[in-house]
């Protein structure tokens, strides 16, 4: 017998060697050969062959192990291995490749690879191929667990180190340098910005060049400025759409009828669709932090927007606690210029407070660690849904780690320098959980329900919708690849461990939110994880990408307030405006790092193009060359939009969103 022919492929990366050697096995389907130890140097992109004889006939090959050890005098360096090719003989034709593609530590022990046939478990013809999938699962699960890290919030992964996760989920992304030398300058200064002089010359030397944010420093104090942030800017998720005054909004028909049409009245534009509200009521009574020994303050105002025959959204009311009184007054815009400007500024400052927390940490990371967590220890990497999904959520793990640790820890930014310190996060964080509903993570049903698709102003729901609407395509498509009706969805029992999983750990169990406990139909299963893909890629670029440009001139999105909140009208001059906001060293420590998370890496990898092996044979192909298309064409109608517009909104511009969560 000739032998079986096995070439070892280690990854092309100049790191990806060992000085290591590695011993294999074959699995067969009559027996397992004896490990044999290949005697070569695993270079990087180097290919070597062995032929492996067995006494006993091994049968088809089904599964390879492989061991590393370690050279005695050399170091114990980790393995990236690409594949193994298995022939039954030197002149047999076709090749079997047992895909690997991942790094091997001397530590993992056997390390067992299948071939590249996407399957699901119930469609597996081989016992010893549904044990092994079964027992990838259970080491993943003795190895990836869930832990918490606010009471009340969706659960993490249980571990506070990086390291621990391994190389496999470990990621070195380069950031562009951004010149933070003229903002870090400043860190030391603990006292108040003194004048607009002083804040004017701050930005000549960090905003200059950023185009938007120029444009935020011209147009901050205009109401239909406000307005148009509330529609495209960090924070397009608060918005909504009323026909009916909240109870507790003190505002009547007559108190804004001078904003309003001169042959219309408060109840008609209502029933018309004009009226919008921003409510922040999910920070009510919650404790402010103290920053540089001093205490800040924190709002949770409502303030009442009309949408208007000019086709600009305005407000006309804000009232800034949530319990109506006589200390907590309506203020309007006809009320002096640094009373209407300072009720604008706390509603910026409670909106950077639900942006940061909820918007974007809530809403992005820790959804994406869910699903990421769940798809680890619920699907093996066999299944469909564990390869499409893994190129968008992956990352969260690592960049989730280090945020628990450094951003949301003690001596952190938030600790440092933002009104909702670390006795506030988890009670933020706690409250956004419960007011989470799926339809508000679903585009379609979120744009609607919040009445933004009447309002052709807002270019974050026509981006959003039309790129939701290409990834449910796309999602769909690769679902039909795999389920061919629903009882093959309803008969997955590995998808519905992992649904499940999600629902219990990730959503805590509550059934109100709306989050599916199973998947009945191919439709459902497809409008999840469209859903999860949207919230880890196009949503994390308009939340994320957006923070400098909104940030970087202070006044138009403080992130903390060094005076209570105003609780009569006329007891502001302009001089008093800038003693709200908060001080130097602070400002420009939330900005240092805004600068860095704002900021695409320089290895950018745009939504839906792949590195991964699987996306590029077969059926897989033609779906990503399919959506990378469509994705083109969306890129360049709003490119030649944005070329139309004074202020351009080029957030969700696929060629704008990465891949994943990548910081």
């Amino acid at each position: 017998m000739d032998g079986f022919h096995v070439t070892i492929r280690t990854s092309a990366s100049p790191l990806s060697g060992t000085y290591g050697r590695v011993w294999i096995s074959l699995i067969g389907t009559l027996s397992e050969s004896p490990p044999e130890r290949v005697e070569h140097c695993l270079l990087p992109g180097s290919a070597y062959t062995v032929v492996i004889k067995s006494k006993e006939e091994v049968g088809i090959v089904v599964l390879l192990k492989l061991r590393l050890e370690a050279q005695p005098g050399f170091p114990d360096l980790d393995w990236h291995c690409g594949d193994v090719q298995v022939r039954r003989s030197s002149e047999d034709p076709e090749v079997e490749v047992f895909p690997c593609h991942k790094w091997i530590r001397t530590a993992d022990g056997n390390v067992e690879l299948r071939n590249a046939k996407v399957c699901l478990k119930n469609k597996e013809t081989l016992a010893i191929l549904t044990n092994h999938r079964e027992r990838d699962l259970q080491q993943k699960q003795q190895f990836i667990k869930w832990g918490t890290f606010v009471e009340g919030g969706p659960h993490c992964v249980d571990t506070s180190s990086v390291t621990s996760l391994g190389p496999n989920f470990s990621y070195m992304h380069q950031r562009p340098v951004y010149n933070v030398h003229y903002i870090k300058s400043f860190i030391e200064r603990r006292t108040s910005w003194s004048s607009l002089q002083e804040l004017e010359t701050f930005f000549l030397f960090n905003g200059r060049e950023n185009t938007i944010a120029k444009y935020v420093q011209a147009h901050w104090q205009e109401d239909a400025f406000f307005g148009y942030q509330c529609l495209n800017g960090c924070n397009p998720l608060c918005i909504r759409q009323i026909h009916n005054l909240p109870s507790n909004l003190s505002v009547t028909s007559e108190m804004v009828r001078p904003f309003l049409p001169w042959d219309s009245s408060l109840e008609q534009e209502m029933e018309r669709g004009h009226l919008y509200l921003l409510d922040y009521e999910v920070l009510d009574q919650l404790p402010a932090n103290t920053v540089n020994d001093k205490q800040t303050y924190l709002a949770a105002p409502l303030c009442l927007l009309h949408y208007n025959r000019q086709g600009e959204l305005k407000p006309i009311a804000i009232q800034l606690q949530q319990a109506p009184g006589p200390q907590n007054p309506v203020f309007l815009p006809s009320d002096s210029a640094p009373d209407w400007l300072l009720a604008k500024m706390w509603v910026r400052n409670s909106d950077f407070q639900v942006h940061q927390l909820l918007s974007h940490f809530l809403r992005t990371h820790l959804i994406g660690e869910v699903c990421c967590t769940a798809t680890l220890r619920q699907l093996p990497e066999i299944h469909p849904l564990h390869q499409l999904l893994m190129p968008h959520i992956r990352s969260t793990l690592q960049i989730n780690i280090q945020a628990r640790v450094t951003l949301l820890a003690t001596k952190g930014v938030f600790d440092k320098s933002v009104a909702c310190g670390l006795e506030t996060i988890p009670l933020l964080l706690a409250r956004g959980t419960q007011r989470l509903r799926y339809s508000s993570m679903c585009v379609p049903d979120d744009i609607r329900m919040r009445g933004l698709d009447a309002l052709p102003i807002c270019y974050y729901a026509q981006d959003a919708l039309r790129v939701w609407d290409a990834l449910h395509r796309f999602v769909a498509g690769w679902i039909r690849l795999y389920y061919f009706d629903d009882k093959d969805v309803q008969q997955d029992c590995e998808l519905q461990n992992w649904i499940r999983e999600i629902f219990t750990e990730g959503f805590l169990g509550l059934s109100h939110i709306g989050v599916p406990q199973s998947f009945q139909t191919a439709a459902e299963m497809c409008k999840f994880v469209t859903m999860v893909i949207f919230s880890c890629s196009a949503l994390h670029a308009a939340v994320n990408f957006s923070q400098l440009d909104y940030n970087i001139w202070i006044p138009n999105s403080p992130a903390a307030m060094s005076r209570p909140p105003s609780q009569n009208k006329g007891s502001v001059s302009e001089e008093d405006i800038f003693s709200f906001l908060p001080e130097v060293n602070s400002s420009c420590h939330v900005l240092s790092v805004l600068s860095l998370l704002s900021q695409p890496a320089v290895d950018f990898v745009p939504l839906c193009h792949y590195n991964e092996w699987y996306f590029s044979s077969g059926a897989t192909t033609k779906l990503v060359e399919e959506i990378q298309r469509e994705l083109k064409m969306i890129a360049k109608d709003i490119a030649n939009r944005n070329s139309q517009l004074e202020l351009p909104y080029p957030y969700l511009s696929p060629d704008h969103i990465e891949n994943s969560v990548t910081i």
